[in-house]
């Protein structure tokens, strides 16, 4: 009988045949197997950055841990950066080997998200970032023809990039950037390519960020830039069937659902090489006029913001006029 501990590269794994989370038809030790078999891919996206994760532990609602816990062991390299989210200086682990992708793993944490900066340079973003995100319901066919509005915007424009599904129910465009390039630059440029899908389907995406103003369309989030964060090529992700965020080739996207990558069922897709990598174009200059069209867009988040009290005032006013 399989023993439920054990020790791989140094670090000891325990409980490894208790159930992961409720709903995800995996135990612990398929979250280390799974890790374990891919770390040659998942570590080059997971090295030299900031990273965040997301736990569960037994009795607990799952959470996002930022700071590198005082227990860790001494040998877990960390930085110190500013969190703007958190508003204060936040110890991030980093996670360049195999022995702390273990580590982690024992921690139950299944998430891996990493900043759109590196440790190193922290003032220079490596990469556009476009997240699709779709209405409710599980409509994935609307989330492909996103994708491929932004691709097209992005060709327009004399770029590409590499898709993958986000483990969730959306999808992720990465577009390399070559710089160094300003990250108000970068977020503008991502704010242009946002727009210009849009325009090319309004009825189909938007760009509206308060919810209420999608009107059941698919949502192009533009907003991840700087010490923003995003879920890891091959992360898994806490939701049920434990599915992962996985490359996906842009010929095969109508025939392929994010269910269909789970910690259980990815094993027979690993093969040599690195598919993401694989599918990630050289790093790109980005084009003068995309980035201007980006800097007279609103950036969503503070657009949102003073929307929402302008609409909270108005709301106000409109219950104290006498009926």
């Amino acid at each position: 009988m399989m023993s439920s501990d054990e020790t791989r590269d140094g670090v000891s794994l325990t409980n490894l045949d208790q159930p992961l989370f409720e709903e995800a038809d995996a135990t612990k030790r398929d979250l280390v197997d799974y890790l374990d078999a891919v770390r040659d891919r998942i570590l080059p996206q997971l090295r030299g950055r900031p990273l965040s994760v997301v736990r569960t532990v037994r009795g607990q609602a799952p959470f996002m841990q930022k700071n590198l816990p005082k227990y860790a062991p001494s040998w877990i390299e960390s930085v110190s950066m500013w969190a703007e989210a958190s508003r204060r200086e936040v110890a991030y682990a980093i996670c360049n080997d195999r022995r702390t992708l273990l580590w982690f793993a024992n921690q139950r944490a299944i998430e891996y998200h990493v900043t759109l900066v590196t440790a190193e340079h922290p003032d220079q973003q490596t990469h556009m970032v476009l997240d699709i995100d779709p209405p409710e319901g599980d409509r994935f066919d609307t989330v492909v023809g996103a994708a491929r509005l932004i691709r097209q915007a992005l060709a327009d424009s004399g770029l590409s990039g590499a898709v993958k599904t986000s483990g969730a129910k959306g999808m992720h465009i990465f577009v390399p950037v070559q710089g160094p390039v300003p990250i108000e630059d970068v977020a503008a440029a991502t704010r242009a390519v946002a727009a210009r899908a849009e325009r090319l389907d309004p009825a189909l995406a938007t760009t509206a960020y308060i919810r209420e103003d999608r009107n059941g369309k698919v949502f192009l989030d533009s907003t991840r830039a700087g010490g923003a964060t995003v879920v890891a090529a091959y992360s898994p992700r806490v939701r049920p069937g434990a599915p992962v965020s996985w490359p996906v080739d842009w010929e095969h996207l109508d025939d392929v659902h994010p269910r269909d990558f789970t910690v259980r069922t990815v094993a027979g897709l690993i093969r040599d090489g690195d598919p993401w990598a694989e599918q990630m174009p050289h790093a790109q200059r980005l084009p003068v006029d995309l980035i201007e069209e980006g800097h007279t867009i609103p950036v969503a988040r503070v657009q949102a913001m003073h929307e929402g009290k302008r609409r909270a005032r108005a709301a106000r006013a409109a219950a104290d006029e006498p009926s």
